[in-house]
């Protein structure tokens, strides 16, 4: 199947493993030009390195707003060419409840979580708009529908960044600019095993509670993504989407 991605300037934050890293290489395999970036230099190197296909390493924090800011105008002059697809997958929380943060641990979630995501699409928005074509696909989490009691910041802040983009799709939908979550479920990557202790833990955990029995991989989120930022998925926006392997019990 053709997803009319050749050529497409795509920025994929927090690509140097795990989701991150799944996206950019199913955008690459699929002709994408890939800006990837992630706050580790040698890690966005390397990966840049062992993906296939055109793929050019950034360095940026999702917790920096100057630099978020800054970066769609370097990928725009490294490539020749603005954003066509915005990946925002920028970050993820500490454990713990409602009452367990304090104030800074807050507003380091707001920035990351909200304020990332708002600064990113307001950088790349106004060229899509003038060229009649964008996609924004925003890494999302299963507790903004099913909250987890151990993730009271992804929790709130997950929610606020739906709600963002649930307002800007229906703005942008005229402009064929697209706009989607993926609500992620259990993923094998780096950010599970710190969550629960190993990433045997969770695999464990997940042969009990996830319906499929086992965990998802980088690899099958990546071809989900890349599905909904192309040319077939034109009729998509503005929708939250589960995967997670039957998880989730409400949708």
């Amino acid at each position: 199947m053709d997803l009319g991605l050749e050529g497409r300037v795509a920025l994929v934050m927090g690509a140097s493993a795990g989701l991150g890293r799944g996206v950019a290489a199913a955008l690459a395999r699929e002709g994408a030009r890939v800006a990837i970036a992630s706050r580790s230099e040698e890690r966005v190197e390397a990966a840049a390195a062992e993906i296939e296909g055109e793929v050019v390493p950034f360095v940026a924090d999702a917790g920096d707003s100057e630099r978020l800011a800054r970066l769609p105008i370097e990928v725009t002059a490294e490539l020749g060419a603005p954003v066509d697809i915005l990946v925002a997958n920028t970050g993820g929380p500490p454990l713990g409840g409602a009452l367990d943060h304090g104030a800074e641990e807050w507003d380091e979630a707001y920035r990351s979580l909200v304020l990332a995501p708002r600064i990113l699409a307001g950088a790349v928005v106004p060229s899509m708009q003038a060229r009649g074509w964008g996609r924004i696909v925003n890494v999302g989490s299963t507790t903004t529908i099913e909250p987890n009691p151990a993730l009271g910041l992804s929790n709130a802040h997950r929610m606020a960044t739906v709600g963002f983009l649930k307002t800007l799709a229906r703005e942008v939908a005229g402009d064929g600019i697209t706009v989607n979550t993926v609500a992620t479920g259990r993923f094998r990557t780096d950010r599970m095993a710190e969550l629960f202790g190993s990433i045997e833990a969770v695999e464990a955990q997940a042969r009990e509670e996830v319906p499929a029995g086992r965990l998802g991989t980088p690899e099958e989120y990546g071809d989900l993504v890349a599905f909904i930022c192309s040319e077939r998925a034109a009729y998509l926006t503005g929708t939250v989407i589960p995967l997670d392997g039957g998880l989730l019990r409400s949708t």
